[in-house]
């Protein structure tokens, strides 16, 4: 496939003036592009996103997470860091503590932008949402599963209601059966997957609350959300599966979990003292 920017260049004067805008934009921003989603664009270049979605199949896109891929892919043309937009891949010809501190430096720093991002009446209202839930039901897919599984794994320590499903229409079918105490806890770093809407949607039409970590407060599943709260760290397409990225998310899980625990310290130790006694005799 042609460089995208070329293919921008070439058929511009084809474009309609709505089209030209997002045009102009990536001219000038293709590298920061790569990180929007579809709603940020969108409000960047002044456009609907049916536009932006409109634009990417005249270019012949089958849809948005495709164009950003090629945009991914064009914005590393040419750029004296040609390893840039894949993240944690660095050039052989760094030394191996200069890699070291490369990774160091973008964790911090993606621990760095979380905690600058913490809205304390969305991690409040998350808490006391958990605190008064029936079941947690935990969920996510690809990468983000990951983080589930230690949501999981931290929760199961304090309380047995947390719990989490992971094959796609049993997730669904768990959705559809929640009740108006119920919470999905849903973690997505961007928010606009299919998948997050297909199960969301039954869960809020029963009236199950939706905790959502997210790198992207206008993503679909944010608007899905009744609490949204944001991570930090900058997950390129061609990084599919930032580890600076699942800290950052981690560490609101981390916070989560110790807001949910601050509710009622008195259950919260007699819970980690019962578990811990559980397997105290597999730690001789």
């Amino acid at each position: 496939m042609l460089d995208l920017m070329y293919q921008i260049n070439a058929c511009y004067d084809q474009l309609t003036p709505s089209s030209r805008k997002i045009a102009d934009y990536l001219r000038e921003h293709c590298a920061e592009a790569q990180y929007l989603s579809i709603s940020g664009l969108a409000a960047e270049c002044g456009v609907a996103e049916a536009t932006i979605f409109r634009f990417c199949k005249t270019l012949g896109f089958g849809g948005y997470n495709e164009f950003k891929l090629a945009l991914a892919k064009s914005s590393i043309v040419n750029h004296t860091n040609p390893y840039a937009a894949y993240g944690e891949i660095h050039s052989a010809q760094d030394s191996v503590e200069a890699m070291c501190r490369r990774l160091y430096n973008a964790n911090i720093e993606a621990l760095r932008q979380t905690l600058a991002l913490v809205d304390e009446d969305a991690l409040t209202k998350a808490g006391d949402l958990l605190f008064a839930a029936g079941k947690i039901l935990g969920l996510g897919y690809g990468g983000s599963l990951a983080t589930v599984r230690e949501a999981w794994s931290r929760f199961l320590t304090v309380t047995p209601k947390f719990y989490t499903i992971e094959d796609n229409h049993m997730q669904i079918m768990a959705a559809s059966l929640m009740e108006e105490n119920d919470v999905i806890l849903f973690v997505s770093y961007s928010g606009s997957t299919k998948d997050a809407q297909d199960v969301l949607r039954p869960a809020k039409a029963r009236g199950a609350k939706v905790i959502l970590i997210t790198h992207y407060a206008d993503s679909p599943a944010a608007g899905m959300a009744d609490v949204v709260l944001l991570c930090g760290g900058h997950e390129g397409p061609l990084q599919t599966g930032s580890i600076a990225a699942k800290m950052a998310m981690l560490f609101v899980v981390d916070m989560l979990v110790n807001e949910f625990c601050r509710r009622d310290m008195e259950t919260t130790m007699h819970n980690k003292d019962i578990t811990a006694n559980a397997l105290s005799y597999r730690h001789l």
